[in-house]
């Protein structure tokens, strides 16, 4: 016996009508493909697990989707399985009936990979870290003085976000006006001399 969610019914009771037939369908699939599969209800749309989520499906008011949690390393032989560029929530676009589904038989064969790949504790490659920060809005005071010192604009333009950003929080952390003002000033002679805010502490770097 399949291990059903009665969450799942409701989703499914609750969809528009040409979706009804879609996930049903897929429900039998995944169920067909490997009976140890349970269903739950996760980020409010019908997953399917085993030993880790295997696959989901969902509809919209005017398509379904469907998807495999482990699709980018997926050795997809059919080459079918929209990875990058997808035009909707999936791996397989947007589904408006049966007819844009791929046979029963592959998507069987897609489903007991992607139970293999939880069988053999297969994770998937960790994101790389964001190496470039966010650029933070250069203060109006700043913008103004580095439109009258070229050079200094010049090395400000040619810093990493990370560097513009030091001289930006110290410049708009300033506490009173005669402190920004100060900060200012320093700020255009470091850049006019290409230094950045933390260059001391750099030479000292440089010379352990």
């Amino acid at each position: 016996m399949p291990k059903i969610d009665p969450r799942v019914d409701a989703y499914i009771a609750k969809a528009a009508p040409f979706a009804k037939s879609i996930l049903q369908h897929i429900r039998l699939l995944v169920h067909s493909a490997y009976p140890a599969i349970e269903e739950t209800i996760k980020w409010s749309f019908p997953h399917f697990n085993y030993k880790g989520t295997v696959c989901s499906m969902a509809a919209f008011k005017e398509h379904c989707a469907f998807g495999f949690w482990k699709a980018a390393i997926m050795k997809d032989p059919k080459k079918i399985l929209e990875t990058k560029d997808r035009g909707a929530m999936g791996h397989f676009n947007r589904i408006t009936s049966l007819k844009d589904l791929p046979s029963d038989k592959i998507l069987i064969g897609y489903i007991k990979e992607a139970v293999g790949l939880n069988e053999a504790a297969i994770k998937l490659p960790s994101k790389p870290k964001a190496t470039i920060k966010k650029e933070l809005s250069i203060p109006a005071e700043l913008a103004a003085a580095l439109k009258k010192n070229k050079k200094a604009a010049a090395t400000f333009k040619q810093f990493s976000p990370g560097h513009r950003n030091e001289y930006i929080i110290w410049i708009t952390e300033a506490k009173t006006t005669v402190t920004k003002e100060k900060r200012l000033a320093t700020t255009l002679e470091w850049l006019t001399e290409g230094k950045i805010l933390n260059w001391k502490y750099q030479r000292k770097q440089e010379t352990v």
